[in-house]
């Protein structure tokens, strides 16, 4: 893949997270509006409400929050299975040399936020609650990215979706680990089975909807296997190809010679239809420039729209429904709020710092030229917006009763405050200059 055309899929990518963050924000104020009003009750019935399907005698009845949480953000945690893919396979991790770099930020922004929660939690009711503070919600820091305009250096973007990604590799890890309680194996056996079948099927190029089969298979497996359902999206999307399927020399070929004859004595929308050899070229056209697609590039693309304007919407309306009273802000000073809060707002740039200071000092990585330690910095403080899978990762880590909503009005509080300082000190270090004097 040529760099323009990588170029072009990132700001593609950026430009979707933008957008969607505002979907995203308004879908959070929503929810926060209802959980604090007379809607209360209504909030919560629709959050309990039960669907079902039955299949052969066997039923899948669940929760709307649990069909969010479960089923819709499996879509979410494919595109992030196919950007790690597209990242390690062509992009800022597809080397040693460039993915040092934001690799070694992103391990200090999950090591530091999480050994700070753990000393203030150790031994306590809210010991789970360690892998809460480890995550950057990457639409959000990207929406904050975009309000400072042209002046953010594109290999600052560039950085900051790295370390998101393997930030969200990391966080895949450790709720498939440390976050499930029992393995049982003839489930992930049949998911296996799943896998095999839609990567053959994609092999061959079968229709979309033949391939949703084995995809509904692989989640139905997970599910009943005890992992999280959402790493089902993981491990399908490790099975999708980034290569085109059809060899570039071949479409050029098709290009040359096809061309030629559907242009022969012009091309009109009536030669097509009496012209079975215009026609047969033009469909030839058509087939090989499909063939020339991506398939990982094309589904990420297909894909992103519904992520952020359809699935993680959808999660926070969902789960970001706090009741906040006198209650909730005293639990601002408990060790569970008190823990997410100074791991995300204090733990999460202390770790990226550090961690980039050694790979850099160690010389195993090198700071991109239009950025400085001031603007690095600066950066880290966004890496403290944890928001989406903050939330998501409280959710296993407590399910219900107090010790969630503490974790949650942490995660609101710790957000915000991370997305305001990073917001201030990242346009004072960018009104300096990429090079302190």
């Amino acid at each position: 893949m040529k760099p323009r055309a990588a170029w072009g899929i990132f700001a593609e990518f950026v430009h979707s997270a933008v957008g969607g963050s505002v979907i995203l924000l308004a879908c959070t104020v929503a929810a926060l509006v209802m959980a604090n009003s007379s809607w209360r009750e209504a909030y919560d019935h629709l959050l309990h409400a039960r669907l079902g399907v039955t299949v052969a005698g066997h039923a899948l009845d669940l929760t709307l929050h649990h069909w969010v949480n479960d089923g819709l953000m499996a879509i979410f945690f494919f595109v992030v299975g196919l950007e790690i893919k597209r990242e390690v396979l062509v992009g800022q991790l597809s080397s040693v040399r460039l993915a040092v770099l934001p690799g070694s930020a992103a391990l200090g922004g999950l090591l530091a936020p999480a050994a700070i929660y753990g000393v203030l939690n150790a031994g306590g009711a809210g010991a789970a609650g360690w892998g809460i503070p480890m995550a950057t919600d990457i639409a959000f820091a990207l929406g904050v990215l975009a309000l400072l305009g042209s002046s953010v250096p594109l290999s600052l973007k560039v950085f900051l979706t790295a370390l998101a990604i393997v930030d969200d590799l990391g966080a895949v890890l450790v709720i498939a680990i440390f976050y499930t309680d029992t393995i049982r194996l003839w489930a992930l056996v049949a998911a296996a089975g799943f896998l095999g079948i839609f990567f053959v099927l994609l092999r061959v190029r079968a229709r979309p909807l033949i391939l949703f089969l084995p995809v509904l298979g692989v989640w139905v497996s997970v599910f009943a296997s005890g992992l999280h359902a959402t790493v089902a999206g993981i491990l399908t999307a490790m099975m999708v190809p980034m290569k085109s399927p059809l060899d570039p020399a071949h479409f050029t070929e098709v290009v040359r010679t096809r061309l030629v004859d559907l242009t022969a004595g012009g091309v009109s929308r009536r030669s097509l239809l009496v012209d079975e050899d215009k026609l047969d070229a033009a469909l030839e056209l058509y087939e090989a420039a499909a063939g020339l697609r991506p398939p990982g590039i094309a589904m990420e693309r297909a894909l992103h729209p519904i992520q952020a304007y359809v699935v993680l919407p959808l999660f926070a309306f969902f789960n970001a429904g706090i009741a906040i009273d006198a209650g909730a802000l005293a639990a601002l000073t408990g060790p569970i709020s008190l823990g997410v809060v100074l791991g995300l707002v204090l733990g999460k740039p202390l770790g990226i710092v550090l961690f980039s200071w050694l790979a850099v000092r160690s010389g195993l990585a090198g700071l991109p030229a239009d950025l400085s330690w001031r603007i690095l910095f600066a950066v880290s403080w966004l890496g403290g917006i944890g928001f989406t899978m903050s939330l998501f990762v409280s959710e296993l880590a407590f399910k219900t009763g107090p010790a969630l909503g503490e974790a949650k009005i942490g995660i609101l509080a710790a957000s915000l405050l991370a997305g305001a300082i990073g917001y201030v000190v990242l346009r004072l270090a960018l009104a300096a200059g990429p090079r302190p004097a």
